[in-house]
């Protein structure tokens, strides 16, 4: 069984207009509506695949139920927990002269410690579940510590736990140990505590964090180039399909949802990361704030297995 958690979910809106233009009214496309936030993304992308998850997160407010109803409408198992703090919203505005998207991201309110300790308690009363998928980012107030929490939980009950995430809550994870991360270029450098990585450096930064033993894999995102795949006894590069870009929203949890569907599978990491690829790659075809489709997913996987010449 695959659970994930969205510590701080959105109503993903999303529009389109011809140009943007300071101070004047711009008429824009009609607006669609998508559940997100990480977790709840991942769980969209597993449900697409055929597969199912459970998608643990607070709502609250109108928003709430407006995202509680959307999570619905696309068939995913959901475990709200009902908080008093109204769900956040995010807004991304694509210039169709340009290609060019605008994103406004809103913080989350804030968690009241009751509220965190509901979900403390429905995650230290898990049985049954293989993968635990934490993804996205914190609301207001709560510590980076809380994802230690989560680390320790699943480590004790045996639950495989993947984390996307980036900065101090990212760290945090990674104080108890994970099974995987997928950081970006960035994240990667904070974690070994540089600056600038060159391509040539990726494999021994990556290798160095897990040698701390703070992580078992490591799937180091390098956009529309592909990933890394690094192992304590292996590295392995994977080239991304070349494709039109209309998004990059979603793309990152498109990836996460593919490859924790094909570990679910028992497929082995090097598949399940060439297919997490092929998963985000179909996200940034299309418009908006929607993921990406089952078949450009399977389509771009074919090409990916083919052999080089």
């Amino acid at each position: 069984m695959i659970v994930t958690l969205t510590l701080n979910p959105a109503v993903d809106k999303s529009t389109e207009i011809d140009r943007m233009v300071p101070e004047k009214k711009m008429r824009c496309a009609p607006l669609r509506l998508d559940a997100g936030g990480g977790g709840i993304n991942v769980s969209k992308a597993i449900q697409e695949l055929g597969g199912t998850s459970i998608a643990v997160f607070p709502y609250g407010g109108l928003n709430g139920q407006l995202l509680l109803d959307l999570v619905r409408s696309e068939s995913v198992t959901a475990k709200p927990i009902e908080v008093a703090a109204q769900t956040r919203e995010s807004f991304t505005v694509t210039e169709l002269s340009s290609n060019k998207q605008f994103r406004y991201v809103l913080p989350g309110a804030a968690l009241q410690e009751a509220e965190v300790e509901k979900i403390r308690k429905f995650l230290n009363e898990l049985e049954g579940v293989t993968y635990l998928v934490c993804s996205g980012s914190l609301p207001s107030g709560l510590s980076d510590s809380f994802l230690t929490e989560i680390a320790d939980i699943a480590h004790k009950k045996g639950i495989h736990l993947i984390v996307d995430t980036s900065g101090a809550p990212l760290k945090a994870a990674l104080q108890e140990g994970i099974f995987l991360a997928k950081p970006n270029m960035s994240e990667l450098c904070s974690l070994v505590g540089k600056e600038y990585l060159d391509v040539s450096e990726i494999d021994d930064a990556a290798k160095e964090v897990i040698g701390s033993g703070r992580c078992e894999v490591l799937v180091v995102s390098m956009g529309a180039t592909g990933a890394m795949l690094v192992t304590k006894n292996s590295v392995r590069e994977f080239r991304a399909p070349s494709v039109r870009k209309q998004t990059t929203v979603g793309a990152g949890d498109s990836m996460v949802g593919g490859m924790v569907w094909m570990l679910d599978q028992g497929q082995p990491l090097e598949e399940a990361v060439r297919f997490g690829i092929a998963c985000g790659t179909a996200a940034t075809i299309n418009k908006g704030t929607q993921l990406f489709k089952r078949d450009d997913a399977f389509r771009f996987y074919e090409w990916m297995k083919r052999p080089t010449i």
